[in-house]
């Protein structure tokens, strides 16, 4: 459930989604995202994450201070449902804007840019050790299908499988009826072939202030002094497992559908 410049192999990935009515920022979304990546290529490799909100910078990346591992409360919190494999199909598009941020994260080196055609000439910026080739037509790919979006190219090296701390972005409500988490695929380094079927095996979890009392399941609190990132985490979330083969896009689900537990209509985008 990713995109990387090189051949690298992803497990134990988790995506969550969750919308708040933030104190600071009102209503916002939240994005978190983790997995454990091998380097597979000669040199340094790279993942995409295309972000469906324009303008974030580096002050939209939540810290996750001591935290890391609040992504594997919540999947423990809420494992249980069965494997989903049957999705339908939607599009979105719009316009995009440009800037470029560089940043250290964890094991990665994060280049954010809100035009993905701009990265190459922000690439002497990450480390030689973890500075990838990119084929051109990848960055294409993202400005053309995916405007408005952010894209967020995370650089890495490890040979061996590291699991990082996530990453957690925050920001406007995109869509107040829809939410749609980035599930893109394609490990080869070439640009993803969207609607081809592709395997799939990760969780995608979500929280709600709005959900009705007693919707999803109890997730354990942030262990004391978590910090800025306990302010967007929820008390009670809901996920499900997506395995075997799906058309290749994003995922959605519409909000009613959300509050009300029907997670197995989420459908493919």
């Amino acid at each position: 459930m990713c995109v990387s410049a090189a051949a690298a192999s992803f497990s134990e990935t988790v995506l969550y989604a969750g919308r708040l009515h933030h104190p600071v920022h009102g209503h916002t979304e939240v994005l978190g995202y983790q997995n454990t990546a091998v380097n597979r290529a000669r040199g340094a490799n790279a993942l995409l994450l295309h972000l469906p909100a324009a303008g974030l910078t580096r002050g939209n990346l939540v810290p996750v201070g001591h935290d890391g591992e609040f992504l594997q409360r919540m999947l423990d919190a809420v494992r249980g449902p069965r494997p989903l494999s049957r999705a339908g199909t939607r599009s979105l598009s719009a316009p995009a804007a440009a800037a470029v941020q560089v940043f250290e994260h964890d094991v990665y080196t994060v280049v954010l840019a809100e035009d993905p055609r701009l990265i190459p000439a922000a690439l002497g910026q990450v480390p030689h050790r973890r500075r990838p080739g990119i084929a051109d037509d990848l960055f294409g790919f993202y400005a053309d299908r995916f405007p408005r979006h952010t894209v967020a190219l995370c650089c890495f090296d490890n040979t061996d499988a590291r699991r990082a701390k996530p990453l957690v972005f925050r920001y406007p409500v995109p869509d107040p009826d829809v939410i749609v988490l980035p599930t893109v695929d394609a490990h080869t380094g070439g640009a993803p072939e969207l609607g081809a079927l592709v395997a799939v095996d990760h969780w995608l979890i979500f929280g709600s202030d709005e959900a009705p009392p007693g919707w999803g399941r109890p997730v354990p609190p942030p262990p004391a002094g978590g910090g800025e990132l306990g302010g967007y985490l929820p008390d009670r979330a809901a996920g499900i497992p997506l395995t075997g083969r799906m058309p290749n896009g994003d995922t959605a689900i519409a909000v009613p559908d959300l509050h009300a537990g029907r997670l197995d209509r989420v459908y493919r985008v």
